[in-house]
Formats: structure tokens, C-alpha cells, sequence
């Protein structure tokens, strides 16, 4: 185990606890606290193998004993806290028995020919995290949040994230007028307007724009854009889910280099 003294919280009111509950239970106290709360063994492995370095690792009384060894070793602190009291942190039907607290690294600068996702305005924090899964797994390693889109870092976007945060670069907060600074062309998708997805020569690298579940990508965003697409829908359906539609083109622009 860590060769650090192990903390043991069983008081509700332990500052260390309440610092836990906001990371877990605020969306934007990561930006505050410059780190972040990862429940459940998924997400930390994750971390581990992109070579993020937990400051703390947090288990429960009961599974600290089976707890593996090199979970507590790689954090600088172990704290062990009474069961009802991480199961009060938890954003999870069942309440995950460990977990991770890791510093965030300073906040990343765009890269403006790194191919890219843009999030204009995405608010749903599941569709968010799904596309940043999806952008991992077709070599989009940077996402261009801009002001209106969910808390990259929130814990339901960790989530549905799956671990994906860890390998990529992320930039949130932007208006639309940093997208200037992009050297890749910028591709927009939309339901009723552009060539349909695949007639079109997808150029790579790019960035991709997603936009708001409602309203789609925005004006600023199709005024830059240089390619524009549309997915076709057979079935007639009037839209797909904005996280749908960016597993589809990412899909789309990673088997075409």
C-alpha cells in the first residue's frame, strides 16, 4: 500500500469529505479545485493507463482490505471512509466502493491543426461525454468546447466519457471567434442541407462542429465552415441524437484518409 499514513473518515462533517461532495456533486468545482473526482474502477484503470497519477485514492472501510495494492501505491494519499458516508458521494444507482482524486494539468491551448471536435453548445452532458469517446476512437485528439456546451470535466461527462478525457486534449470556454486560429478545415453536418456524407471527399485533418441538441450547430460556426454534409436518413427519421450523428462522421472521416 501508499507508504503514507491512511486516512480514516468516519465524520460527516470532515472537511476532506465536503470537499469530496462538492467534486462529486457540483458540475464546475473542478474548475475551482483544479481537480477532479473519478468513481468506480473503470475510469480509475483508465487514468492508470494513460499515466495519470491519482493525489488521492479513496476506498471504502469494507473494500479497502481487498482493495489491489497498486491502486493505493500510486497515490500520494489513501483515505478510507465509512461506507454510508462514499455511497452519500456517489452519482451512481450503486455507489462504486473507490475511487480517484486527480489534479488536472494546466488548461490546455488550442492546436490549430490537430484534427478536432467542436462542441457548440452541447448542453446534454451524455452526449457530450459519448463524443468524446467517439473522437478517441477515430484519432480526434482535441475538443474545442465553446461557451454554452456542458462542464467537460462534470461527473455525469466523466461517466459517459468512459475514460476517453484522458487521452485527449481539451480547450473549453472559447467563443467562436478563436476558431480563426484553425489551420484544418472546419466541417459542419446538418439534416436537410450539404452533399450527403458518403458522396463527399472528407478531408483529414479537420474539425468537426456539433451542435446544440435544438438548434444545431450555430450561425458563427456555418459562416467558417468549408464542407458541409448531411447524413442520409432513410428511414425518415427528422433528425439523429447529436452524439449519433458525430459517431457517424468521425467514423466516416477516419476510414477515408
Amino acid at each position: 500500500m501508499s507508504s503514507d499514513p491512511i486516512t480514516h473518515i468516519q465524520s460527516r462533517d470532515n472537511p476532506l469529505l465536503k470537499e469530496l461532495r462538492r467534486l462529486s456533486q457540483d458540475s464546475t468545482a473542478y474548475r475551482k479545485q483544479g481537480r477532479v473526482w473519478l468513481e468506480g474502477d473503470h475510469l480509475c484503470r483508465a487514468a492508470l493507463a494513460r499515466g495519470w497519477k491519482p493525489a488521492m485514492a479513496i476506498f471504502s472501510e469494507s473494500f479497502w482490505p481487498l482493495a489491489p495494492t497498486e491502486w493505493a501505491r500510486e497515490a500520494t494519499k489513501t483515505i478510507v471512509i465509512k461506507d454510508a458516508l462514499l455511497a452519500d458521494l456517489s452519482g451512481l444507482e450503486s455507489p462504486a466502493p473507490m475511487g480517484f482524486v486527480v489534479d488536472l494539468p494546466a488548461s490546455a491551448t488550442l492546436d490549430p491543426a490537430a484534427a478536432s471536435v467542436i462542441l457548440d453548445r452541447v448542453q446534454d452532458a451524455g452526449n457530450v461525454g459519448s463524443i468524446l469517446r467517439s473522437a478517441g476512437a477515430f484519432g480526434f485528439k482535441q475538443i474545442i468546447a465553446l461557451k454554452g456546451t456542458a462542464a467537460l470535466w462534470a461527473p455525469k461527462v466523466l461517466r459517459a466519457g468512459m475514460g476517453a478525457h484522458f487521452g485527449l486534449r481539451l480547450v473549453e470556454g472559447l467563443e467562436p471567434d478563436a476558431l480563426d486560429a484553425l489551420t484544418v478545415p472546419l466541417v459542419v453536418t446538418s439534416s436537410h442541407q450539404g452533399a450527403l456524407l458518403q458522396d463527399q471527399k472528407l478531408p483529414y485533418p479537420c474539425a468537426w462542429a456539433m451542435g446544440h441538441e435544438g438548434q444545431g450547430v450555430g450561425a458563427a460556426l456555418l459562416a467558417r465552415a468549408k464542407v458541409s454534409v448531411r447524413i442520409g436518413q432513410p428511414g425518415g427519421e427528422e433528425s439523429l441524437n447529436v452524439a449519433a450523428a458525430a459517431a457517424i462522421c468521425l467514423h466516416a472521416s477516419s476510414v477515408g484518409r
